[in-house]
């Protein structure tokens, strides 16, 4: 069942992403209408999250991996109420990963952004924008289907700029069932960063 506080975010943030940001999405119709599945798209913004889930609300939840330093004190509440849980980048956090795929087969929507970090975040930055394969390693891990999605318009918020969203068919990981672990997940990270750039090459 979807939060109460998460309904509440979203009827607090629905006019003014679709009225200040004008937002519009595409491909509904391809996303999985029960069960859980994996959403991986391309990041722009702390903020790609909210348009990414927001189509599916108020039925829907998206539950996304969100940084360990942002949960103090007073984001903590407000990232738990949008569905985020803990990850501790660059340290291999398995917890993260089986807690991704415990939700996926537990029938809910994991949000991954492969690229890791935000591919214009500056010149000097720790953690480097190239796709990670944690989003095919946790749909092959929990045997659901990984949904390719693209966004537009997070980075300009400030110029008020159009958000959208489209949404691809799930990526086909059937040939991929004898490969080795490893293997299919890089094929599957391959593929799916094809859909995602030509989802974004057409918004």
């Amino acid at each position: 069942m979807v939060p109460v506080s998460y309904l509440f975010l979203g009827a607090t943030a629905w006019p003014f992403v679709h009225g200040l940001y004008r937002y519009q999405v595409r491909g509904l119709e391809n996303l999985p209408a029960e069960g859980g599945f994996v959403l991986a798209a391309n990041h722009n913004s702390n903020f790609d999250p909210w348009p990414l889930g927001l189509a599916l609300w108020p039925h829907r939840q998206l539950r996304f991996m969100a940084k360990s330093e942002l949960f103090n004190p007073v984001m903590k509440p407000v990232l738990q109420s949008s569905g985020a849980f803990r990850v501790r980048r660059g340290e291999g956090d398995l917890d993260a990963l089986k807690t991704a795929m415990s939700l996926a087969r537990d029938g809910e929507i994991v949000a991954m952004f492969p690229e890791g970090t935000r591919p214009s975040k500056g010149l000097r930055k720790k953690h480097e924008s190239r796709p990670h394969t944690g989003a095919a390693r946790i749909a092959i891990g929990a045997k659901v289907p990984l949904v390719p999605a693209a966004l537009k318009g997070t980075d300009g918020l400030s110029r008020l700029q159009r958000l959208q969203v489209s949404y691809g068919t799930p990526i086909d990981l059937s040939d991929l069932a004898e490969e080795p672990a490893r293997d299919a997940a890089q094929v599957a990270t391959d593929r799916l960063m094809a859909a995602i750039h030509a989802l974004h090459a057409e918004l």
